[in-house]
């Protein structure tokens, strides 16, 4: 079993983070376009527990369909998906929204398994691994551009003078 855990602070309401993640449209937004990801489930999707979702990604040249099931979904602080059907043997995201200060803290905890023993084991050394660590980067940056840390405003001090709170 394969792990990798992803950590990011949003410059956002735990409210608006969690509503943007439970929409399963934005998914196609914050996946790498290399992947050709699509949702084949007809919108709109309507995010709870029991609901499949169907994608289409492709990797590398072989295109491939995959369902996933929302076993857990608790606004708006978590939600799980787990893969029914897709390119791994095991596959379990656990997406974790948590209020810091005035933004929120985003935790994917993602466990999987590949097809194959061995096989899949090396393959996994040799590309998966960069490959998944690479989807999360891709989305982190996404996150950061859509969620950008807000600007100060210069304010007047006392005296009338114009002061930049800014770093």
């Amino acid at each position: 079993m394969h792990q990798m855990v992803s950590d990011q602070y949003v410059p956002a309401p735990l409210d608006k983070v969690f509503a943007f993640f439970g929409k399963p449209e934005n998914l196609a937004r914050i996946t790498p376009p290399w992947l050709g990801f699509r949702i084949l489930t007809p919108s709109p999707v309507l995010m709870r527990e029991g609901a499949l979702i169907d994608y289409g990604i492709s990797l590398g040249p072989f295109p491939t369909r995959w369902r996933s099931l929302i076993t857990a979904y608790d606004p708006p602080h978590s939600f799980v998906d787990q893969q029914l059907n897709g390119p791994y043997s095991f596959w379990h995201h656990t997406h974790r929204f948590e209020k810091e200060g005035s933004g929120t803290r985003i935790t994917d905890e993602v466990l999987y398994l590949l097809p194959f023993g061995p096989l899949g084991t090396l393959v996994h050394k040799l590309v998966v691994r960069r490959q998944v660590e690479a989807i999360f980067a891709h989305r982190q940056k996404f996150i950061e551009e859509h969620f950008p840390q807000p600007r100060l405003r210069a304010m007047p001090d006392a005296g009338g003078r114009r002061v930049s709170n800014e770093p």
